[in-house]
């Protein structure tokens, strides 16, 4: 289905199913900039405080090294370290935390308190390299481009109207003594660095709305969805519960269908029943029918009718139940071990020939 035939607005299920699975619109450039803000409204509020003290640290450690006799101890040194790590810790600490705070704030006002523990489950389709093509080629990453040249031209006419105005008297301080320097450098970059996190800011609201039109556009459905959706909604509770036992009904019959077709049937053996479908063209064996204790004594019962070999492997079994999906190919960290069943059973099916002949 073409996007051009999504023209209506999501409905609240799906935008909540979205949600479940983590996509949600965010802004990582508002992200940024409240975060820099934030640590450089905390860093100038704490700088005169930060700097008396690291005066004082530096004081401390030219007095000790004055003393040479004394500051060559046993404890001296350690000491003289842990009261610079300790007054460095102290003056980063009020900046962590407002930093830290920031990012926490700003993501939940984007997009709520509410965790979504399947966007942290693997996805193999975001593999996709022609969906990975998309991304980089496509209109999201044009506009991405746009944002990262935008920042660029920002900063540098940020620094640019900072800086030039200020040029000579910049160079008029090569005679000024190096606290005076420290403070007036300090202070030209402290005001490039809010003027650039206040643009940074406003790119960061325009890309909330970017991200927010974007999303919206991902969520629309077709007229028929949104159809069906409604049909759905409006079933019985019970109807509902028929459709899904019809539905499972069918998939056992079509797992039990396909059972004669499988090369192995590896069991727990009583708990767990898998059954592999090997086939050349493939990459990998799939399993072609999986089950638990009833289901999995039906697989098994299936199996020996049609003559396909029943192999126990516990370990196996369960990681092969417990991995894959049904119709899916086995994961590569259990190629060893499938490898080995297949071969056992081969060898197995020859002898059985040689001896019929």
């Amino acid at each position: 289905m073409s996007d051009g035939d999504k023209t209506e607005e999501a409905t609240p299920k799906r935008k909540e199913e979205a949600r479940e699975k983590g996509q949600v619109a965010r802004s990582v450039d508002l992200n940024g900039a409240v975060v820099l803000l934030a640590g450089l409204v905390t860093m100038g509020a704490t700088a005169p405080g930060a700097w008396s003290s690291l005066q004082e640290e530096m004081r401390a450690g030219l007095t000790a090294t004055a003393h040479a006799d004394e500051l060559v101890t046993q404890d001296a040194i350690p000491r003289l370290l842990t009261e610079a790590g300790v007054a460095i810790a102290a003056i980063l600490a009020p900046i962590a935390v407002a930093v830290v705070v920031a990012g926490v704030v700003v993501n939940l006002a984007q997009v709520g308190l509410k965790p979504s523990p399947k966007a942290l489950k693997p996805d193999f389709r975001k593999l996709d390299p022609i969906s990975g093509a998309k991304n980089v080629f496509g209109p999201n990453a044009l506009v991405e481009g746009a944002k990262s040249l935008a920042k660029l031209l920002v900063v540098a006419a940020v620094v640019a109207a900072v800086l030039l105005p200020r040029i000579h008297e910049l160079l008029l301080m090569t005679g000024i003594g190096p606290g005076e320097l420290a403070v007036e450098l300090g202070s030209t970059a402290m005001t490039i660095a809010r003027n650039a996190a206040i643009v940074y800011l406003v790119i960061g609201a325009v890309d909330v709305a970017w991200q927010r039109k974007r999303h919206a556009k991902q969520l629309r459905m077709s007229v028929d969805e949104v159809r069906r959706e409604q049909r759905q909604q409006e079933l019985p509770a019970e109807v509902k519960r028929q459709q899904r036992q019809r539905a499972a009904e069918t998939t056992r019959n079509r797992m039990m269908a396909a059972i004669p077709t499988a090369d192995v049937v590896i069991t727990n053996p009583t708990h767990f029943a898998v059954a592999l479908a090997y086939d050349p063209e493939r990459a990998a064996p799939t399993v072609v029918a999986k089950g638990q204790d009833l289901i999995a004594l039906r697989i098994r019962q299936t199996a020996r009718e049609h003559g396909v070999q029943v192999v126990e492997n516990r370990p196996l079994a369960r990681a092969l139940h417990r991995q894959v999906p049904l119709g899916h190919p086995i994961p590569e960290e259990l190629f060893q071990a499938v490898a080995e069943v297949l071969a056992f059973v081969y060898r197995v099916d020859r002898r059985r020939r040689a001896k019929i002949a």
